[in-house]
């Protein structure tokens, strides 16, 4: 198994999928996007071919009208990777730990960021190590400045300073139904940018012998300097966690340090798209790069009977968050079908 947090896991085998992708919000504008570098290789009862795929998802709080999502499938000779130093190159465009360019349809981008932080793991070693996760997702670089531009449908942003991250998850299937949120633009109470503080996490559910289960919530970050892992596979069943389409409420717990988030999204920010499983099931995903979260911080010192509350941090159209389901939302266009 690679040791590089970005490198392909794709053995050349079928049954696998693997999503490189970039989520944003830029200040200046109010506006967020979601960039996808993407493979599947179907199950091997199938008879498709390997493809792999470009998509580029935008929204606009002030012009909902204006939210896109562009898709472009290509076979899988137009991906090329290497592990060391990590780049991908995906018919023309690219991905590296340092930044990525492209360009398809009516839409084009140059992103930079330099490196900050280490990679965080949602799932933990021991079930990585067995195989019992059938997605695993790792945040390379889950804490980005990131610089550029960004051309949308012939509106050019000029990014500075936008706050994001870059991930890479890759497995055999997706889960049944699922909420993804990730924040590392906070305000304090007072009003300054919370420095050093990320959040990431997931809550899934999945079939096991006819049943649902779940969910499981995973929850990553750095708050307020310090590292917040809370994966254990107790731990991952005791946080709580309950989402719809358009929020989410969890709390995560590592040792003397807890964390409650409560992330909302307006429906008119959210971008549907299609996903497909490598045994061809679809999964329906509806995404805003343009939510609020609010993150209450928790610390019960040694020997203290109670927890208190250190701060609240707020991160108004500036959290990144998803839901999805097996079947569509009646009311919420697929913008990427």
């Amino acid at each position: 198994m690679p040791s590089a947090p970005n490198a392909m896991r794709w053995s050349g085998a079928p049954g696998h999928y693997e999503v490189w992708y970039v989520s944003l919000t830029d200040r200046g504008s109010g506006c967020g996007a979601w960039l996808r570098f993407t493979l599947l290789a179907p199950a091997a009862e199938r008879s498709d071919a390997p493809t792999c795929a470009l998509w580029l998802m935008a929204m606009d709080p002030a012009d909902p009208s204006a939210n896109l999502g562009r898709k472009r499938t290509f076979p899988i000779a137009e991906l090329r990777a290497t592990a060391a130093p990590f780049g991908l190159e995906l018919a023309g465009a690219s991905l590296s730990d340092h930044g990525s360019t492209g360009a398809f349809d009516d839409v084009r981008w140059d992103l930079r960021w330099t490196p900050t932080l280490g990679a965080y793991h949602h799932v933990h070693p021991l079930l990585s190590a067995v195989g019992a996760a059938r997605t695993e997702l790792v945040l390379p670089h889950p804490d980005l400045a990131i610089e550029g531009t960004l051309e949308l449908r012939g509106r050019t942003l000029e990014l500075a300073g936008t706050r994001g991250g870059q991930a890479h998850l890759w497995g055999s299937k997706h889960a049944r139904r699922w909420a993804w949120a990730h924040c590392n633009d906070f305000e304090s109470a007072g009003g300054g940018r919370a420095a050093e503080t990320f959040i990431d996490g997931v809550s899934v559910v999945v079939p096991r012998l006819g049943r649902e289960v779940g969910p499981s919530t995973p929850v990553v970050g750095r708050v307020l300097g310090r590292d917040l892992e809370s994966i254990s596979p107790l731990r991952v069943l005791a946080n709580a966690s309950r989402f719809t389409a358009t929020s989410w409420s969890f709390t995560a717990r590592a040792g003397d340090l807890r964390v409650t988030g409560e992330v909302d999204a307006r429906r008119d920010d959210l971008v549907g798209v299609t996903y497909e499983d490598p045994d061809g099931e679809r999964a329906y995903c509806y995404n805003s790069e343009v939510a609020t979260m609010r993150l209450h911080v928790w610390e019960r010192p040694r020997r203290a009977a109670a927890w208190s509350l250190r701060e609240t941090l707020v991160a108004p159209g500036r959290a990144h968050f998803e839901f999805a389901q097996r079947e569509p939302l009646p009311d919420l266009p697929l913008l990427v079908a």
